[in-house]
């Protein structure tokens, strides 16, 4: 009786502790559900670890307005005229604290432009908060993007 009212505290402990511990280890690294702004499922987009920074690409999409095989006529460079299919739209992002990742950019396809762009872990990373913005975050616009099921 007497260990067991030492050691319940200890386990109690560890049993809090372990959410904490697991959320340090959240990343953003899998595939997400884009939404239309009357939230319909619009695409999902893949990302994934280059070493040092995130990037993600566009691995399928299910609502276009451009048809089923959308290219970025909007876009400039290299991406211009491409496939939207498989085109990598988020590029370069860093940790830089708890759930959060900025430095990166984002290309909207829609319009073909290209935003400073940071992302945020929600919901026990369940949902991913993608805000892209020019100069300041201020001014920008946030999607909330939801992780797909395996």
């Amino acid at each position: 009786m007497f260990k067991l009212r030492f050691a319940a505290p200890f386990v109690l402990g560890l049993a809090m502790a372990a959410p904490a511990l697991a959320a340090d280890d959240l990343s953003p690294v899998g595939t997400w559900t884009t939404f239309t702004d009357d939230h319909k499922p619009k695409s999902h987009v893949e990302i994934f670890d280059e070493g040092a920074t995130l990037n993600g690409k566009v691995v399928e999409i299910m609502i276009s307005d451009k048809g089923p095989n959308p290219v970025c006529d909007a876009c400039s460079g290299e991406e211009q005229n491409k496939p939207i299919l498989g085109m990598t739209i988020l590029k370069g992002f860093k940790k830089t604290g708890d759930d959060l990742w900025e430095g990166g950019t984002c290309l909207k396809p829609q319009n073909g432009k290209l935003y400073k762009c940071k992302m945020h872990l929600i919901d026990g990373g369940k949902k991913l908060e993608v805000r892209g913005f020019i100069g300041f975050s201020l001014l920008g616009e946030t999607q909330v993007w939801e992780r797909k099921s395996p």
